[in-house]
C-alpha cells in the first residue's frame, strides 16, 4: 500500500512525479496548502506538519530526498535510480539532493509574494537576492548541461529521478527567476515538461498555491 500526502505546487509534486514515472499504484491526498497541515491527523504522519508524507508499508517517510532515494532503489535501483555500483552514482545523489537547493530558494521567494498578508511584512532586498541565488542555482544547471556530452537529461546515460527532481524544482522556480538567459536549461526543461508523468503531476486549474506565473523582484518603496 502506497498513499501519497501531497499539496499541488508544493514539494511533494516532486514525489508524486517520481510516482508517476516509477507506475507505481498509490492512493493521492490532495490537501490544501493551509492549517489544515496543522491538524492532530496530520501531524501525526508528518510531526512537522509538511509535504510529502509517504504512507508505505506501514510506515510514513517524510523528506523528498530520502524518499525519492527509496523509492529508486525498491523499484527502480538502475533505472530511475543508480546503484551503489554505478559510476553515475555520486552525481546522481548530488544531483538529487541540488533540488532541495534550489527548493530553498524557491521558498523563500514563495514567502515573501505569496503568503505574507501584509505588504509591510515583505522585503525588496529579500526578493532580489533570492532570485539572485536561484539564478545561480540555473548557472550550475547550465554549465551541466553544457560540459561536453549530448546532454538531454543531467546523466549522460539518460532519464533519471535526478532530472525529477531538479524538474520540479525548477518548475517551481520558474515563477521567480525566468529560464531564457540559460538556453541549455531551457531545452532540458522543455523536454521534461513533455514527459506524460510531468503533466500527470501538475495541479488542477484553481488549486495551485501562486495565482500568476511570474512573480518579479518587489519594487523599494519611495
Amino acid at each position: 500500500m502506497i498513499r501519497l500526502h501531497h499539496c499541488p505546487q508544493t514539494r511533494s509534486m516532486r514525489t508524486l512525479w517520481l510516482i508517476q514515472e516509477l507506475g507505481l499504484d498509490a492512493e493521492i491526498r490532495i490537501y490544501p496548502f493551509d492549517k489544515t497541515l496543522r491538524s492532530p491527523e496530520f501531524l501525526a504522519l508528518s510531526p512537522a506538519g509538511r509535504v510529502p508524507a509517504l504512507e508505505i508499508d506501514g510506515e510514513v517517510m517524510v523528506e523528498t530526498g530520502a524518499i525519492t532515494e527509496y523509492l529508486c532503489e525498491r523499484f527502480s535501483p538502475d533505472g530511475l535510480g543508480r546503484s551503489p555500483g554505478s559510476m553515475e552514482r555520486m552525481d546522481w545523489l548530488v544531483l538529487v539532493h541540488f533540488a532541495e537547493t534550489l527548493s530553498a530558494h524557491v521558498a523563500a521567494l514563495t514567502q515573501q509574494h505569496v503568503m505574507l498578508y501584509d505588504d509591510a511584512m515583505r522585503s525588496p532586498i529579500l526578493t532580489r537576492l533570492e532570485a539572485r541565488r536561484l539564478e545561480k542555482c540555473y548557472a550550475a544547471l547550465e554549465a551541466r548541461l553544457t560540459k561536453g556530452f549530448a546532454a538531454r537529461t543531467l546523466l549522460e546515460s539518460g532519464f533519471s529521478a535526478a532530472d525529477v527532481s531538479v524538474g520540479q524544482a525548477v518548475y517551481m522556480g520558474r515563477h521567480f527567476a525566468a529560464l531564457e538567459p540559460f538556453p541549455a536549461l531551457a531545452d532540458w526543461y522543455a523536454r521534461m515538461a513533455e514527459r506524460p508523468a510531468f503533466l500527470a503531476s501538475l495541479p488542477e486549474p484553481g488549486t495551485g498555491i501562486y495565482d500568476r506565473d511570474f512573480y518579479a523582484p518587489l519594487e523599494d518603496a519611495p
